[in-house]
């Protein structure tokens, strides 16, 4: 049946302006690819927000052109549980990389994405929201509120969207905790040093960001209310006494925003209509792995469209993926909830630090965990 678009992809931040790209460098016809976002490029360049990026992201980023950018890399990660014995140290070395990630601006990525993008044939419709999708024999169509209907071949959900029975989340758990995120400065700074500090109430992770760290604070709504309403200065000093001495004194801070987190997730398809990044699962911010198992399914994803037909690529992208996201949805799920447990009393929580130094000292241990944040899980 004939269709506006072959692909639609609702969502134009970093996973389906990836996907975009991914598809046309793999043969993919650049005109018959839509890419629909609400806002303007300029509102998602100015994006502030911070992002972690694996070796993994990085790779795929330089396989489309979009790498280098902006960023600050990773050599080192510290995990620790605050107040108990035990840490793990990943270091690049071990590994032989030249980074076990990078930090950047979210706008940084769509700005170099966008600019890839630009440079083809892809459609871009932006600002328009989607109001609905309606999914026929041999086609999608996409209704929109200030914007005439479209029709695809197939529709895929990167980063939110509209979603009909088929792609509504439904494996949902809410942690009860807020995530604060700001940048701070310290006196002590260990250059290229990210930290993951688990404390009673969620986890805390500092990542390098030029000359300064990218905070992340998870914690329950009523000390999220308090902490937010303190004055710089008390806030500082909060965060001390949360993470500890090992880069000095916290000395100054930007603004601080907070959202909520929880686990939200159904990545199965219909066989027209299917969810990447996101669209498929939200996941807890500990370790950093939600826009990167974005950016596996996106390259997945292209792959598997270029070299077969629907609704068997679909089928296939299920399959091919399925061990990944099991894996990264389940070990940050955990993570967020039991390092954040105190129910059991401290000696739970000591044993849980005392693990944490088990794992740095069994190497194949270690290395699962590296290689989760780095790569995934392959099939």
């Amino acid at each position: 049946m004939q269709t506006d678009f072959d692909i639609a992809i609702c969502g134009a931040g970093p996973v389906g302006l990836a996907l975009a790209a991914l598809l046309v460098k793999h043969g993919k016809q650049a005109d018959r690819i839509a890419l629909i976002d609400a806002k303007t490029i300029e509102q998602s360049a100015q994006d502030p927000r911070s992002i972690a990026l694996s070796y993994g992201s990085q790779q795929i980023l330089e396989r489309i052109g979009a790498w280098p950018i902006a960023a600050t890399a990773i050599h080192q990660i510290h995990v620790s549980r605050r107040g108990h014995f035990g840490r793990t140290l990943i270091d690049r070395a071990e590994y032989h990389l030249p980074a076990l990630g990078h930090v950047t601006r979210y706008g940084a990525i769509v700005s170099a994405l966008n600019t890839l993008a630009g440079a083809t044939a892809i459609k871009m419709i932006r600002p328009q929201s989607v109001s609905s999708i309606t999914e026929n024999d041999g086609m999608v169509s996409l209704n929109f509120a200030e914007h005439a209907p479209l029709s695809a071949q197939l529709v895929i959900q990167a980063e939110g969207g509209i979603y009909n029975e088929q792609t509504k989340k439904t494996l949902h758990r809410d942690y009860d905790q807020i995530a604060i995120v700001a940048h701070v400065d310290v006196s002590a700074a260990i250059s290229h040093r990210a930290f993951e500090r688990f404390t009673d109430e969620g986890p805390l992770a500092l990542l390098p960001q030029d000359d300064s760290y990218a905070l992340v604070w998870c914690v329950r709504p009523k000390t999220a209310e308090h902490l937010l309403a303190l004055p710089d200065a008390a806030f500082l000093q909060e965060l001390g006494r949360a993470f500890g001495t090992r880069l000095g004194n916290f000395t100054a801070c930007s603004k601080r925003n907070a959202f909520p987190l929880g686990l939200n997730a159904k990545p199965d398809a219909s066989e027209r209509i299917i969810a990447i990044g996101n669209a498929a699962q939200t996941l807890h911010p500990v370790a950093g792995q939600g826009l990167n198992l974005g950016l596996r399914d996106a390259a997945v994803l292209a792959q598997l469209l270029s070299t077969h037909a629907m609704p068997e690529a679909l089928n296939k992208f299920a399959e091919k993926r399925r061990t990944d996201r099991n894996t990264t949805i389940h070990l940050t799920d955990i993570m967020a909830r039991i390092f954040a447990d105190n129910s059991r009393g401290i000696i739970s929580q000591t044993l849980l630090g005392i693990s944490l130094g088990m794992v740095d000292a069994i190497q194949p241990a270690k290395k699962f965990l590296a290689e989760q944040m780095m790569f995934g899980r392959r099939p």
